[in-house]
C-alpha cells in the first residue's frame, strides 16, 4: 500500500526530530539535553516530540522497533529449504559484508556508544529492547514451527541465535570504539561469525526448515 501524504508527513517530521535529537545528544550528552531543548531546537512543541516519542530515550534510540523484529524478520523470510538459524546467519553475512551501519559498521559509532554509556536510562533501554527482541524471536519460532504450548525448544533456539547477533554486534562495537576503520572490522568479522556457527549444533542448525513447497 502506497503511503499518503499524511504518513509520510509524520514519518519525516519524526526522523527530522529524532535527527535533531541525536545532534544534541552527541555533542552535550544525553543527560545534559533535555526534551524541551529537542523541541526549541526542531521549532515544534514539547507535546508534539512527546507524541511521537512517548520517552526520552527513544529520540536517541529512535530504531528500537527494528531492532526488536530484525532476527524475527530475518526467520519469518527464510527460503525454501533454509532453517531458521541459516537464515539469520546469511543475513547477519549480508550486513557485515555490506558494511551496514545497521550493525554499527560506521564511523561515529565511537561516538554514539559513549552516549549510550554515559546515560544509566539508555543503557536500560537497550536491555530492554534486546529483551523484547529475545521474546518477540521466541514467539515467532514457536509461531513457524507451530510448537505446542509448553514446548522449550522456540526458546531455546532463540536463545542461542540471540547469542550469535548479541556477540557479533558487541565485538563490533569494541573493534568500532577503538576507531578502527569499518571495512577491516567487516572482514574480521566474518571470521567470527564462522566461528561462531561451528559452535552451533546439529539441533539449532537444522530447526525450522521452511517446506520446499
Amino acid at each position: 500500500m502506497a503511503e499518503g501524504l499524511r504518513e509520510r508527513k509524520k514519518r519525516q517530521t519524526k526522523q527530522r526530530i529524532s535527527d535533531i535529537a541525536t545532534g544534541l545528544f552527541l555533542e552535550h550528552g544525553f543527560v545534559a539535553v533535555t526534551v524541551a531543548d529537542v523541541a526549541e531546537a526542531a521549532d515544534v512543541s514539547v507535546n508534539t516530540v512527546y507524541n511521537y516519542f512517548p520517552v526520552k530515550e527513544d529520540l536517541f534510540l529512535d530504531r528500537g522497533e527494528a531492532v526488536v523484529d530484525r532476527l524475527s524478520g530475518y526467520v519469518r523470510g527464510r527460503r525454501a529449504g533454509e532453517s531458521a538459524a541459516a537464515a539469520v546467519l546469511r543475513e547477519l553475512r549480508s550486513d557485515v559484508e555490506g558494511v551496514s551501519p545497521s550493525i554499527g559498521l560506521f564511523t561515529g559509532w565511537a561516538d554514539f556508544m559513549k552516549v549510550i554509556t554515559d546515560a544509566h536510562g539508555l543503557r536500560s533501554r537497550l536491555w530492554e529492547i534486546q529483551q523484547e527482541a529475545l521474546d518477540r524471536l521466541t514467539k515467532t519460532l514457536a509461531e513457524e514451527t507451530k510448537a505446542d504450548e509448553g514446548d522449550p525448544m522456540p526458546g531455546l533456539i532463540a536463545g542461542q541465535l540471540s547469542w550469535v547477533h548479541g556477540t557479533l554486534m558487541a565485538w563490533i562495537g569494541d573493534e568500532m570504539t577503538k576507531r578502527r576503520e569499518p571495512g577491516e572490522v567487516s572482514r574480521d568479522a566474518l571470521v567470527l561469525l564462522d566461528e561462531m556457527e561451528d559452535l552451533l549444533g546439529d539441533k539449532v542448525l537444522n530447526y525450522a526448515v521452511r517446506d520446499d513447497g
